[in-house]
């Protein structure tokens, strides 16, 4: 299993990896994307398009082969500031996990991207991470709260929450993402939804984007049928059957919204991308009872 946050990490049980280290990451179902006048593919695998070129980044081997990819896996640039509760997390000022304001003072992140307090720092208002734009709130973190029964071996209880050292100013920059209801049923099979983040530009890329990109992924409610045995109800998996949509390395963290609510936090997964291998998200609605308390009594 592999984790989706930037620094390297060892191998976890044998048989499976999180989808952030090696392999494709989310991305829409074979579309093309331009890149340096070439067609790249969003798939792993024989390509099932044209070949009009090599594309930027390395390819493993020619026409018809694995292809890297231009863009944040699968996905496109949003619009500047349309995902409003997105948060870039840094650790020694660089970009290393996403998160999600779910309170004037709260972010949700995946506590796989656990880091002392005093050395991460969290930005609002954050389009492209290359350079300042005006539009940031910049935080220092007053306090690291990962789920009590986070489990790192299985990923499981992969969630996290981060006070900021003051609130957030709520403006036309910056929201809070809603959290499903209290009750409320997880999404249907194949509901559509999406992810967003700063994740690699090209497979197996150490490169992040350096703007925010989002992609839509559909909801796997037969989760378990692709990780037997690792997948537990704490867990929803989304992602393409044929591959090509995923989150990758740098978007740990990062929300998962479908219907205007925010019910995922991007966890694990074999891979990015790869066909019959969904991302794996923490269900959030699981946690509202754990979110409410922290955030009440700070």
């Amino acid at each position: 299993m592999q984790r989706r946050d930037i620094t390297p990490i060892k191998e976890g049980p044998p048989p499976r990896r999180r989808r952030r280290l090696q392999g494709p990451g989310r991305l829409g179902p074979l579309e093309e994307e331009e890149c340096s006048g070439a067609t790249c593919w969003p798939s792993q695998g024989p390509s099932e398009g044209p070949c009009e070129g090599p594309c930027e980044g390395p390819s493993e081997g020619p026409c018809g082969s694995f292809k890297a990819l231009c863009r944040i896996i699968g996905g496109a640039e949003v619009p500047r500031l349309s995902i409003k509760y997105q948060v870039s997390i840094l650790f020694r000022n660089h970009h290393f996990c996403g998160g999600t304001l779910i309170h004037r003072q709260w972010v949700v992140s995946a506590a796989h991207c656990w880091r002392p307090s005093h050395m991460i720092q969290v930005v609002l208002g954050e389009h492209d991470i290359s350079r300042r734009e005006g539009s940031e709130q910049r935080f220092d973190v007053v306090r690291v709260l990962q789920h009590y029964q986070y489990q790192h071996w299985t990923f499981d209880n992969d969630i996290m929450l981060l006070k900021l050292d003051r609130p957030a100013d709520i403006n036309g920059d910056v929201e809070l993402a809603s959290l499903p209801e209290p009750g409320a049923p997880p999404p249907a099979d194949r509901a559509r939804c999406t992810v967003s983040g700063w994740g690699v530009t090209w497979l197996s890329g150490p490169q992040l984007s350096p703007v925010l990109r989002a992609v839509d992924v559909d909801v796997f409610a037969d989760c378990w049928f692709y990780y037997y045995f690792r997948v537990t109800g704490n867990m929803i998996c989304a992602g393409s059957l044929s591959g090509g949509r995923d989150s990758c390395q740098g978007d740990s963290g990062g929300p998962l919204v479908c219907d205007g609510r925010f019910v995922g936090v991007v966890s694990w997964g074999i891979g990015c991308a790869y066909a019959y291998y969904p991302g794996v998200y923490t269900k959030v609605g699981n946690y509202l009872g754990w979110i409410r308390w922290a955030t009440q009594s700070g």
